[in-house]
């Protein structure tokens, strides 16, 4: 294949990427010009506006966790089989008054017989409850 050739299956590539949105930086992080403070207490506004329940939060650190919520499955006390997730947020100061939001979801299966539980990651590609946190949050700015 040419130098042309290869030129121009690169430039193909590069056009056919996605672009992030502006102020986007990944599928789980993106960039608002607000300071840390404020978008502290909107991540926790849009937190329960979208049903999740903070778990544990550290806002020296800037992180949060949401409680677990189950995807699917069935629990009778003593005995639970399923899906569920939870949320990790980290607000991180920037340069310039701008704070960066990142959003990850952890997923897993879960058996609890009696009072022995296992736990398995559950590795998931679709990003959409990231992008409905990051959405809200930026609707909310």
């Amino acid at each position: 294949m040419s130098r042309w050739g290869i030129l121009l299956a690169l430039a193909l590539v590069v056009a056919a990427s996605p672009v992030p949105a502006a102020g986007q930086v990944d599928e789980r992080t993106q960039v608002f010009a607000a300071t840390p403070d404020r978008v502290w207490g909107v991540v926790r506004s849009v937190l329960g506006s979208l049903g999740w329940k903070v778990d544990k939060e550290d806002p020296a650190v800037g992180w949060l966790l949401t409680e677990s919520r189950r995807l699917e499955g069935e629990d009778y006390g003593v005995y639970a089989k399923g899906t569920r997730h939870r949320l990790r947020v980290v607000v991180k100061a920037q340069d310039g008054g701008r704070t960066a939001v990142t959003v990850e979801r952890r997923v897993w299966r879960s058996e609890r017989i009696l009072w022995m539980d296992t736990e398995e990651d559950v590795q998931v590609a679709d990003r959409a409850v990231e992008r409905q946190v990051l959405d809200a949050i930026g609707r909310s700015l």
